[in-house]
């Protein structure tokens, strides 16, 4: 007996934990299952067949997440015999054989570079009725050669290349992802090209060091010229990037991202710290000055863009003073937002062992006095487009009060998110449509625009989300097993199924 009704395909979900590499990770891995006839489960189906949890092995207590989550799932495997669970992603690559120890009713163990394998995993296990855990030490075949299945009718993530180069020292991602492998731009091209004839209006290139692009290939100048190759795609309105290293960034992106008209004026920088000694032990290449000097250089070529990043508070050793120098850091950025973070020893990275550990009350507190800093500036600086208009693409579930504000939600070209009045265009504007509309209202993480939109311009996007549509990147499996669809479930021939 499987839980699938008879001569149905096998549901599936996947529960996704971290970075936005995992997201786009789990996207692919949606589009392998479908590939391989299962169908995605509906939200509220609290058995699918198969669970796949693509986990993240930096978050703050990603083990016990996971477990809690597995041992809740114990039970309803128990009562549903047929039902599987996949864990894949950063902790499976670092955990690998121990997840099965630790729960043994979990059915495949997959890493991060063979996300590929997983519906021969699950083929497998299903027919042998034992676990499969395969772990490989580097990628059979690039992602996103994989077939993807988009969250999103208006913007997709490309990855353009994946793993690391760097020794980051509160860091694990290079000894999970691998050193840094590129994509060829032709084959990047081609996947932006397929979005944007799909109707997708913003991409956002994606790498683990977005800008270092090019290593592997030999040409420093390649994510530069990528950028402006994404400005001759038609129907591509926005490209974005995520996330470059400062001892990479080179001033031909600056003139990249303000020459090409698609590219938004929109930067995530990690700063991580403000204090040189806390940078130099953290093993980041670029100082403050560096880090600063490169700010002036893209807001003198776009005065309008809009700069995050992301701030560890309390690395070890971090003194007073250190800290105080990322204060002075961040006021003199004037990010737009800012993703800060408690350092939490993560283990298997030099930090973890690093003198200096600080207490907890310590870190707290700065962690406070750093948040209050962050957003004195961002609502200062949000507070500036209050008249502005801005060009707003819509977006799903950003506005988590939108229903009962009767608003919609968005992001402006330089990233900002902007809560908006439908007005008399209530019931028309759809996800993926373009709104622009003035800005009345200024908080530190958001703006409102609460006057009645100036245009509205409905979209293919909108209409594919109106359908109910999402885009489908093909894939090419090398070198991998041939995988079909899971043989449908027979119907019951009388007696009982269940042994």
């Amino acid at each position: 007996m499987t839980t699938a009704a008879a001569g149905s395909p096998r549901t599936y979900q996947v529960r996704t934990y971290g970075c936005q590499m995992n997201v786009h990770d789990s996207e692919r891995i949606s589009g392998l299952l479908e590939d391989a006839g299962y169908v995605r489960a509906a939200e509220a189906d609290e058995q699918p067949d198969v669970v796949v949890f693509n986990t993240c092995a930096v978050r703050e207590n990603a083990d016990n997440r996971l477990y809690g989550n597995l041992g809740h799932l114990r039970p309803v495997k128990a009562k549903h015999p047929g039902m599987q669970i996949a864990v894949g992603g950063c902790l499976a690559q670092k955990d690998r054989g121990d997840i099965v120890r630790k729960a043994p009713w979990v059915d495949v163990v997959f890493g991060t570079h063979n996300i590929g394998a997983l519906p021969a995993l699950l083929d497998r296990a299903r027919h042998n009725a034992a676990a499969e855990v395969e772990i490989l030490e580097s990628l059979e075949v690039f992602p996103s050669t994989l077939p993807t299945r988009r969250e999103s009718t208006y913007a997709g993530w490309v990855s353009i290349s994946v793993g690391c180069n760097n020794t980051c020292t509160f860091c694990i991602v290079p000894s999970l992802r691998g050193k840094e492998k590129d994509r060829r731009p032709g084959d990047v091209l081609a996947e932006v090209r397929a979005l944007a004839d799909a109707g997708v209006l913003e991409v956002t290139l994606l790498g683990q060091n977005v800008n270092s692009y090019g290593v592997e290939f030999g040409d420093r100048y390649a994510f530069g010229k990528l950028l402006r190759a994404c400005g001759d795609v038609d129907g591509l309105e926005r490209v974005r990037f995520t996330s470059p290293h400062p001892k990479d960034f080179t001033d031909d992106v600056i003139a990249a991202m303000a020459e090409t008209p698609n590219v938004c004026h929109s930067l995530h920088m990690p700063l991580q710290s403000g204090s040189d000694d806390v940078l130099r032990a953290m093993r980041r290449s670029y100082r403050s000055e560096r880090y600063l000097g490169i700010i002036s250089k893209v807001r003198a070529a776009m005065p309008d863009a809009a700069i995050t990043t992301d701030i560890i508070v309390g690395f070890p050793g971090e003194t007073e003073a250190d800290f105080v120098r990322t204060l002075d850091v961040v006021r003199e950025a004037r990010f737009s937002s800012a993703f800060t973070f408690q350092y939490s020893k993560r283990p298997g990275t030099p930090a973890a062992t690093m003198d200096g550990q600080l207490p907890k009350q310590v870190v707290q507190e700065r962690y406070e006095r750093l948040i209050a800093c962050v957003e004195e500036i961002t609502w200062a600086e949000n507070k500036k487009l209050v008249g502005e208009t801005v060009e707003v693409l819509v977006a799903v579930g950003e506005g988590r009060k939108d229903e009962r504000t009767g608003r919609m939600s968005g992001r402006a070209r330089d990233g900002r998110l902007v809560h908006f009045a439908t007005g008399e265009l209530a019931g028309q504007i759809r996800p993926g449509d373009i709104v622009h509309t003035t800005v009345t209202y200024a908080a530190p993480h958001h703006l409102n625009a609460d006057g009645a939109p100036l245009a509205h311009r409905r979209t293919r996007a909108g209409d594919a989300a109106e359908a109910g549509q999402v885009p489908r990147t093909p894939g090419v499996l090398l070198g991998l097993p041939t995988i079909g669809a899971p043989a449908a479930v027979p119907a019951p021939t009388g007696g009982c199924a269940a042994h």
